[in-house]
């Protein structure tokens, strides 16, 4: 039996402890008013970026929240997705003693910042339709164990976790279960974000790089409950996304219905690529794809990937990962780019 969920089990002793930094802009908020600023120590010449960033980034999570329909309490904003993922193996794993568990073929940073910070790693690998296998994960718990990383839909697979074992895995696991979103929104599954009121242990990391088209900028979303993001607000920098991102971010937000329609788009031209490539000979298998690429098992990857470079298109070749054997992972482009694509492996299918 599952014991009740209580966050300070979970987090570092030090970290509950800890008392946060307090910026100069956090501790006078108004500073968009026309007011002469000596607090800082800025340059005072204005040239537009002469001033310190907002440091709790509050018009960006208003946007956000009016969006996602989640309270701007409930947001956590990070310089890319993988400082959000930085922040909650800090907040919650005590080095050299705790555990996390990751279930590949997956995205690789999970492991890497486990091991910047010194924590180990428990690989549970997926099935063979790229599922998780929800008794042994649950069963491969130990005390320590703290965090669980389900990526869905995932990378380099591209499918979707099925909800009901996520639901089972999420109830029955003790530590914090963090689902990551980045393609969620090339998905017809709903995100786990309208989930969040029922899994205090739950969060839910998303970005802005794929669908929204700004990966240039770094900014990654973290989802979950108040007391969550009260924590992860204790240990994040003062000021970890800059002024620029937070600008460009809010544009692009204001833009949502363009956004919606470049989704649009691509899932279309996703569509007319696994279409095409059933027709190919050298490729054994396409698989399901909720996100902007696809994975396909072809009779020799390393050759089909040296080709692809000599014609020049750049793929990316996941054939040394676990169940992904001669597997090359396809980024859908413009439609123009997938029409040479289509035409080059068509060439080198003769």
């Amino acid at each position: 039996m599952k014991t009740r969920f209580n966050i300070n089990n979970i987090v570092r002793p030090s970290v509950k402890a800890l008392k946060p930094y307090s910026s100069a802009r956090d501790e006078f908020k108004e500073f968009n008013k026309d007011m002469m600023f000596l607090d800082a120590n800025e340059n005072p010449f204005n040239n537009g970026l002469n001033r310190y960033p907002d440091p709790q980034q509050s018009s960006l999570k208003e946007k956000l929240s009016e969006i996602k329909e989640v309270k701007s309490s409930q947001i956590l904003l990070g310089n890319g997705s993988d400082e959000i993922l930085d922040l909650i193996f800090r907040a919650f794993c005590e080095p050299t003693k705790d555990e996390v568990i990751v279930l590949p073929p997956t995205y690789g940073m999970y492991e890497v910042l486990a091991n910047t910070n010194a924590v180990k790693v428990i690989e549970i690998n997926l099935d063979e339709t790229f599922q998780p296998k929800v008794k042994p994960i649950l069963e491969g718990q130990k005390e320590n164990t703290k965090l669980l990383f389900l990526c869905s839909p995932n990378n380099p697979t591209a499918n979707s976790f099925n909800a009901k074992n996520i639901e089972e895995l999420i109830k029955g696991f003790n530590g914090i279960v963090v689902i990551d979103e980045a393609y969620i929104d090339f998905s017809n599954q709903e995100s786990w974000l309208s989930k969040l009121k029922d899994f205090p242990n739950l969060i839910v990391t998303q970005t802005l790089s794929k669908a929204y088209g700004l990966a240039g900028i770094r900014l990654g979303v973290c989802y979950a409950s108040e007391a969550i993001i009260s924590i992860l607000n204790k240990i994040k920098p003062p000021y970890n996304v800059n002024a620029l991102t937070q600008q460009k971010a809010l544009e692009r937000l204001l833009e949502i219905n363009k956004v919606k329609q470049e989704v649009k788009t691509l899932i279309s031209e996703r569509e007319v690529l696994i279409k095409a490539l059933g027709d190919l000979k050298f490729i054994g298998k396409i698989y399901p794809s909720d996100a902007n690429f696809i994975l396909m098992k072809v009779d020799d990857a390393n050759l089909r990937y040296r080709q692809l470079i000599a014609e020049g298109i750049v793929v990316r070749n996941r054939t040394n990962q676990p169940l992904c054997k001669n597997c090359l992972r396809i980024t859908v482009g413009t439609p123009d780019e997938n029409k040479k694509l289509i035409k080059t492996l068509k060439y080198l299918d003769q």
